[in-house]
């Protein structure tokens, strides 16, 4: 839906508790006295059926005694009253429900009885927008309000870490550890059965809220893929969001006729969901317990280079090794931070990083090495180890490194391992808001997190370079698949799926298509020897599974040969199938080429996913393959690329030169093109693709189509919505003919170099203050925008970039905020009008319901265009001085 309402969740003034209770064990009565001992300041109303009181206030028997409509409702009475009561607060007025109460059945035989119940309770909510969190979830908490609506843990600690989970179990586990360890929340969501309110709801409602820093989420199943890869990107761009994602190993199996298409239903598919949106991903429950402790005390490195300090060598070089397994660095210490601890040290330290100070080391030599490593500008963070002795107390060295001021100046971790005396070590710690971990390991990884959150912010941020666009002939293509399914064919045969991908421009072998061993023969003396002969069946889709390969022939009597053996075997393993003929390929000699794969499939939940990898034979076997979202631009195909073993191979060894690894990513954005462009390409796989210096080129290639949903839009397939090349337009103004197309990421030279056009009072005007460049960060967002909530056009007169319109939505699309810039020595030409005029209706065919737009009270050529175009002026925000002009598209 939206994060419409959601507000009346975040931080409602007013909570009703229906099916409150004071009977001991009870669901209610641990929400209720929950509720009533956490501090909330606003009103509380209780509500059950029976009456009285509980803890000295009234219990309503109805919503109907209480005057006021509560902003927050929360339910915990039996399954069958749940829709009804939605319904009466919802025409009382309040706008969003905590359901806490599950479905009417148990067990998997109940499944159709609770959806349906679940319907039920939508259709109650839905007239009135009112909002649902759950059902069957153990409730809603924002400690920092006071509110602890749940069955979960008491004594929650306000903080500025936020925790969502579809386990209940999960989120109280979280919670009970955070109080432990003294962490803080600023909310605790139950995502439960997610009815109506989903992780793409919770996670736009968080990435508008100050006081979440970081975001944990648990997920068992993602719903609303292109909301929620939306959300998540929006949101990983300010604030980390740490994902554990359960069910790794019950992917749903099916049966598929593409390598890729096997791969759809499994978690990998989550792994680069999550990897394309900018979230980490951990493993198990620690893992995410680990990211909560540094999360949570905000630790924010310098850079992302490690000191790691401790009292006994051993420690250190396993803190060292755990490191570099997890990908980190250790940082180089600088020669006058080593003459500085010499000074400070015994004769016996390491003199090196890890910093080992030797075992006797009380409070005072670690306070100098945390002073003397925070001088240290290489050093991004402290990994502070302790390891108890009877020499010293781990107390009294917890309690010296609180108190060194270089503690300030660099984020420390510290990691006191043992037991009981370690324990009170690591609490002095938390008190202090350091974390603190018991194993090398978990503290390792608790760094690792936030490393690993900079280095997916930077590559959001990464431009690609600029490319020619892919020509494609698309028409080609889809009389090719109609074709197919005219003949009622779900697979293609190898040559129609070698002209599929010729026609976007991947490299294919040369293959002619005969009838009988006399043509093959023919065709491959016209071809030149050697040759490869293959079986041509629309009904056998792994010709090397039943014998229907033949390579290396050499002479006209083998290739006669080679089909008649070749016949009588794909005769033998699939009897009855139908053999349309033969096809006859020279044998490609590239020595030195790798044999890669690569894919395309449709997943159940993300759409279309691609794969790259080792291919040939054995590419299930070696089992090399990294999947990736599109659509893909060049840096985000080499970067999947990058993530396989086989690329090892194409960067070059020994006397191998590098292959062409710009031709796989090419070979990639075109496979990502062709899938975005025919909807019709449900499985696709291409292999082996050899890649070498010189290039690529598909030796086989295997495509399954199906006909698409009626009326479906390029694109909807996908989680991320692709390019809108539809938007790609010419018209004529006043005698010139001028382009508006929508921005890619590729643009940020153009945009830089069209900032730098703007005269300074144009560019106030537009940023609302004075910039002399922007910054790449700053670029970045402007060009990688996501096409379906945003949308930049721009203006171009040939190559040269007049203007810029832009439009961004809310989740809900009920309003939208534009922006407008036109060239400082292109104004006076109507194009702000015609920029705006495009932006407008664009803005009402995505269905937004009104579009805003501030605009300083000094910008008089703004303001009457707006007016102009029927935008009616509204006072500005308090304390801004900006004037708020909106329209309704349904006006235009």
């Amino acid at each position: 839906m939206s994060i419409r309402n959601l507000d009346k969740l975040m931080t409602p003034r007013s909570i009703v508790a229906i099916g409150a209770s004071a009977r001991p064990g009870s669901i209610g009565a641990a929400v209720t006295r929950n509720l009533l001992s956490s501090g909330f300041q606003g009103d509380i109303h209780l509500v059950n059926l029976k009456g009285g009181e509980i803890g000295g206030r009234p219990v309503r028997k109805s919503i109907g005694e209480i005057g006021v409509p509560a902003d927050l409702a929360v339910i915990m009475t039996p399954a069958e009253t749940v829709p009804r009561l939605v319904l009466e607060l919802g025409e009382r007025g309040t706008r969003a429900a905590v359901i806490i109460t599950s479905g009417p059945g148990a067990g998997p035989e109940a499944r159709e009885d609770n959806a349906r119940w679940r319907k039920r309770i939508l259709r109650a909510a839905q007239p009135h927008l009112l909002r649902v969190v759950g059902p069957n979830c153990i409730g809603y908490a924002a400690p920092r309000l006071g509110l602890n609506a749940s069955f979960g843990p008491r004594g929650l600690k306000a903080g500025r870490v936020a925790a969502v989970a579809q386990s209940g179990a999960v989120l109280a586990g979280l919670a009970d550890w955070g109080t432990a360890q003294n962490i803080g929340f600023s909310h605790l969501i139950s995502m439960g059965d997610m009815a109506d309110v989903d992780f793409g709801d919770v996670l736009d409602m968080l990435g508008r809220d100050y006081e979440t820093r970081a975001v944990l989420m648990y997920v068992e199943g993602i719903t609303h893929a292109r909301k929620f890869m939306s959300a998540a990107r929006s949101v990983a761009r300010v604030k980390p969001v740490i994902v554990l994602k359960a069910g790794r190993h019950a992917a749903a199996a099916k049966a598929a006729a593409s390598h890729t298409g096997s791969m759809a239903g499994s978690v990998a598919v989550y792994d680069a969901a999550f990897a394309r949106a900018g979230l980490v991903g951990v493993r198990g429950l620690g893992e995410l317990f680990d990211a909560a402790e540094t999360l949570g005390h905000a630790i924010l490195p310098r850079n992302e280079r490690l000191a790691i300090l401790t009292n006994g060598g051993g420690m250190g070089i396993i803190a060292t090794d755990l490191l570099i397994d997890e990908g980190g660095d250790l940082a180089a210490l600088q020669p006058r931070t080593i003459m500085a601890l010499d000074k400070q040290l015994p004769r016996s330290w390491s003199r090196d990083n890890p910093v080992d100070i030797v075992g006797d080391a009380d409070g005072a030599r670690y306070a100098a090495t945390v002073d003397a490593l925070a001088d240290d500008r290489t050093v991004g963070a402290i990994l502070a180890m302790n390891v108890p002795t009877t020499l010293t107390s781990s107390v009294e060295v917890a309690r010296a490194i609180v108190a060194a001021p270089g503690r300030k100046a660099v984020p420390l971790i510290g990691c006191w391992v043992g037991g009981p005396q370690a324990q009170e070590g690591r609490q002095v710690l938390h008190e202090a808001g350091i974390p603190a971990y018991d194993t090398p390991l978990r503290a390792v990884r608790g760094f690792m997190h936030v490393v690993q959150y900079r280095r997916g912010q930077r590559a959001l941020q990464r431009t690609p370079p600029s490319v020619p666009e892919v020509r494609s002939d698309t028409q080609l293509v889809r009389a090719v698949v109609e074709g197919a399914l005219a003949e009622k064919r779900t697979v293609l045969t190898e040559p129609e799926a070698k002209r599929v991908l010729a026609a976007y421009g991947i490299p294919v072998v040369p293959t002619e298509v005969v009838l009988d061993a006399a043509e093959a023969a023919a065709a491959a003396v016209r071809i030149g020897f050697p040759v490869a002969v293959k079986i041509l069946s629309r009904e056998i889709t792994h010709k090397s599974d039943v014998g229907g390969v033949a390579l290396d022939l050499d002479s006209e009597q083998a290739v006669v040969e080679a089909v008649r053996a070749i016949h009588d075997k794909a005769c033998t393993a699939a009897p009855g199938a139908r053999i349309d003929g033969y096809v006859i390929q020279p044998m490609i000699k590239r020595p030195h080429a790798v044999e890669l794969i690569l894919g395309a499939a449709e997943d159940p939940v993300f759409g279309p996913i691609l794969l790259v990898g080792h291919g040939g034979v054995a590419a299930e076997v070696i089992d090399d393959k990294v999947l990736a979202l599109p659509p893909l631009d060049p840096v985000l195909a080499e970067d999947a690329l990058s993530r396989t073993r086989v690329d090892r191979l194409l960067r070059g060894y020994r006397d191998r030169r590098p292959a062409a690894r710009d031709a796989v990513a090419d070979a990639m954005v075109r496979l990502s093109q062709l899938i975005a462009d025919v909807g019709e390409i449900a499985e696709l796989d291409v292999n082996p693709l050899l890649a070498d210096a010189e290039g690529v080129i598909a030796l086989d290639a295997r495509i399954v189509v199906a006909r698409p949903v009626a009326g479906q839009e390029r694109g909807a397939r996908f989680a991320i919505r692709p390019y809108p090349v539809e938007l790609d337009t010419e018209i004529s103004h006043r005698g010139q003919t001028l382009r508006i197309r929508p921005i890619r990421p590729d643009d940020e030279p153009l945009i830089q170099s069209f900032t730098r056009r703007l005269a300074p009072e144009d560019v106030r005007m537009r940023f609302f203050g004075p910039i002399r460049e922007l910054t790449h960060e700053m670029a970045a967002r402007l060009t990688q925008i996501d096409y379906d909530r945003e949308m930049a056009f721009l203006l171009l007169d040939g190559q040269e970039l007049q203007g810029v319109g832009r439009l961004a939505a809310d989740p809900g699309f009920e309003e939208a905020e534009f922006a407008l810039v036109v060239a400082s020595d292109r104004q006076g030409r109507g194009y702000g009008r015609l920029l705006l005029e495009h932006v407008l209706h664009y803005a009402k065919a995505r269905g937004v319901v009104r579009v805003v737009g501030y605009v300083l009270r000094e910008n008089h050529k703004m303001l009457d265009l707006a007016k102009g175009l029927g935008f009616q002026r509204q006072s500005g925000r308090v304390g801004q001085p900006d004037i708020r002009v909106v329209k309704e598209t349904a006006t235009l």
